[in-house]
């Protein structure tokens, strides 16, 4: 099949090995910015936060967060251009949907006189916050939605992916605790450019279940 999304598409996938020599254009990282925050949620919720990781003390910082567990993941750090933390809010508020609605009035999509009916959608929080007031089930779900949208972004623009769910989130939890203000992060994606030399994953053939496994037209 050609189509440019099917081409972006085989030919992203997941960097073993980053060339720590080379860095992700400003103009580029707009575009990814801009993919991440334009990305679909439920009810246009948005509970999430996207920390980039840009700096050397920033990368100091996450790389120490591999003091415990998933250490192979921790070479990609300091060798990859950006890190960023997909962080989800665990207990999405009405005082959180509050701001997605303030912000429908201020964009014209709602009519400031139409506000409190714009809460009905708040329901489907409801469906899935537990006693104790924690959605982070639901929450987490949507992140997944902007990690995807940020991973064929980048693949558009020839920039090389790692998707990390092998990151500590309790330790980030910590060491990033100012940034993170309440949002876990239990991904985090790396974005770079990959080392042709070294990165074994780069010559491997793509592979998936043939389509008649996975789609049932009906």
């Amino acid at each position: 099949m050609t189509h440019p999304i099917i081409s972006d598409l085989n030919k992203r996938y997941t960097t073993k090995k980053y060339d720590a020599t080379k860095r992700i254009a400003p103009e580029d990282l707009t575009v990814i910015y801009e993919a991440m925050r334009l990305s679909p949620s439920s009810i246009n919720s948005q509970p999430w936060k996207f920390i980039v990781i840009e700096s050397d003390e920033a990368k100091q910082r996450m790389h120490d967060s591999f003091a415990n567990k998933f250490q192979f993941n921790q070479p990609h750090i300091k060798a990859a251009s950006h890190i960023i933390l997909f962080a989800h809010q665990p207990k999405y508020s009405r005082d959180d949907y509050a701001k997605v609605i303030e912000a429908d009035i201020k964009n014209g999509r709602t009519k400031a006189e139409n506000r409190e009916q714009a809460f009905g959608a708040f329901a489907f929080v409801d469906l899935n916050t537990d006693e104790t007031g924690n959605n982070a089930t639901w929450t987490k779900a949507q992140t997944y939605i902007a990690l995807g949208n940020t991973m064929h972004a980048a693949a558009r623009l020839g920039i090389d992916s790692t998707p990390m769910e092998g990151v500590d989130a309790e330790l980030i939890g910590e060491i990033f605790k100012a940034e993170l203000n309440g949002y876990v992060c239990d991904v985090a994606l790396a974005l770079g450019y990959h080392l042709p030399s070294e990165d074994y994953n780069a010559a491997l053939p793509k592979s998936r279940l043939a389509a008649e496994q996975v789609i049932q037209v009906i």
